[in-house]
């Protein structure tokens, strides 16, 4: 049996309100007053054990298939009070101390080795759900504080892909994944990336033709992952929001606005720290650490492949003020070429394949406004449209090479990836995470 009736009942009555009763099930009924009741229903019960029909078989840890590479991937859980805007806090669920989790990449026919380790301190269990595994979900259910679970499968699909905690055998589950435990996988196709072709005009003999630009699959390589946050007056998660789609701030990588100008931009561009280059600055000071806000620097001319996850619940309208997206892929199929915006839904992926035609500064957004105004807008530099080279006395073809792009917008190397000339810390890590990531990257 999948589920008992009475957890198919309580998980409906959940999601669809107190409408789903007698009519729509034989058998014992439950009347909801408010999802806080249902959910609380949930968890006396102990949750809604996926057994599902073993389609897929997870892969056996003991006796993986010789010739294939194994990839490693543990994570631990922890909670923490993490940093939202006004210098305020949230209360945090992270994977390793970090919102979002470590990305993992790997290659098509890779096996994973999935270890979750929750601590004995963390005062509540987790589970962890990959979206890139072919396997029956209950390797996906809850370790409780003190244990670990490690359980293979094999990343037959290319593409990119969530990772998500599957809270207490599902219950509260929404409560884990919105307060910050999800990450990306990242499978690389087996043979590697495709060269990108990107038609458009040019002037031959006074008389318009099409030309056409042909660009290695070698590319600069980023990756973004959208979410929002619902939350109370004291930083702690509220379901009720959520059913309303009532959001407190849309982040990117965790963050509202974590991807715009800070003070040092300010005295490079302005000649003063304290005179704002953009219309929202809220991360501008040193003294924020990993928390200041960074900017995303390219060449001109060069090739940016962006790996996107939309890890909650909104749609994303991927849209770059000023660029056409060359090119659109999905699952290794590519879905669209030259267009001006994308939408994923949640819980989907996408590769975007652009190139900045000339130096300037381009915006990233969400193009829903309420996503913009609430956060999702991610700043690109392409080559030296302020003349920092002149300044500065070098010949830099991107910032990159003189401020370095932030740490967690930069995905693991893999098939085709041009490596960033410098990195700086960025992103929503607890202190203790960041001091091993500085290790780590030798910053």
């Amino acid at each position: 049996m999948l589920f008992s009736v009475t957890a198919v009942a309580v998980l409906a009555a959940t999601l669809f309100g107190s409408t789903y009763t007698q009519s729509q099930i034989v058998g014992s009924t439950l009347a909801a007053s408010s999802n806080d009741s249902m959910t609380q229903k949930i968890h006396d019960m102990g949750g809604l054990k996926l057994v599902m029909p073993q389609a897929f078989a997870a892969v056996d840890c003991d006796n993986i298939e010789e010739g294939r590479n194994v990839v490693s991937f543990d994570l631990y859980a922890r909670s923490a009070d993490l940093p939202i805007l006004g210098g305020k806090t949230y209360q945090a669920m992270t994977f390793s101390g970090q919102v979002p989790g470590p990305t993992l990449r790997v290659t098509q026919g890779d096996v994973v080795m999935m270890t979750l380790t929750i601590p004995e301190d963390e005062p509540t269990p987790h589970g962890n759900d990959m979206h890139a595994s072919q396997m029956h979900s209950g390797p996906f259910g809850k370790v409780m504080p003190g244990e670990s679970r490690t359980y293979c499968y094999v990343a037959q699909v290319p593409g990119t892909f969530k990772y998500h905690c599957s809270g207490v055998d599902i219950a509260a589950m929404d409560q884990h994944v919105l307060s910050g435990m999800y990450g990306m996988t990242i499978v690389d196709p087996l043979k590697g990336y495709k060269p990108l072709v990107v038609d458009s005009t040019a002037v031959v003999d006074g008389e318009v033709v099409k030309d056409r630009n042909t660009y290695s699959a070698d590319a600069l390589e980023f990756q973004l992952q959208y979410a929002q946050l619902y939350l109370n007056d004291e930083g702690g998660y509220d379901q009720g929001k959520m059913f309303k789609h009532e959001t407190t701030y849309t982040v990117v990588n965790g963050m509202s606005f974590g991807y715009v100008p800070n003070a040092n931009h300010n005295k490079l561009i302005k000649g003063d720290a304290n005179k704002n280059i953009f219309v929202v600055q809220p991360w501008n000071s040193d003294d924020l650490k990993q928390y200041q806000s960074q900017l995303l620097f390219v060449e001109a001319g060069q090739h940016v492949r962006v790996f996107i996850e939309n890890q909650a619940n909104e749609p994303v309208y991927w849209h770059v003020v000023g660029e056409i997206i060359d090119r659109v892929t999905q699952g290794n199929v590519v879905h669209a070429k030259g267009t001006e915006t994308w939408m994923i839904g949640g819980s989907q992926g996408a590769i975007m394949d652009i190139v900045f035609d000339e130096p300037g500064v381009y915006a990233a957004v969400n193009h829903d406004y309420a996503a913009i105004f609430t956060g999702a807008a991610t700043i690109f530099v392409a080559g030296d449209p302020f003349g920092l080279n002149e300044q500065l006395g070098t010949n830099a073809q991107s910032y990159s090479e003189l401020l370095g792009n932030p740490s967690d917008a930069v995905p693991p190397t893999g098939k085709n990836t041009i490596e960033h000339p410098k990195l700086n810390l960025h992103g929503l890590y607890t202190d203790e995470r960041a001091d091993e990531l500085k290790s780590e990257l030798g910053l």
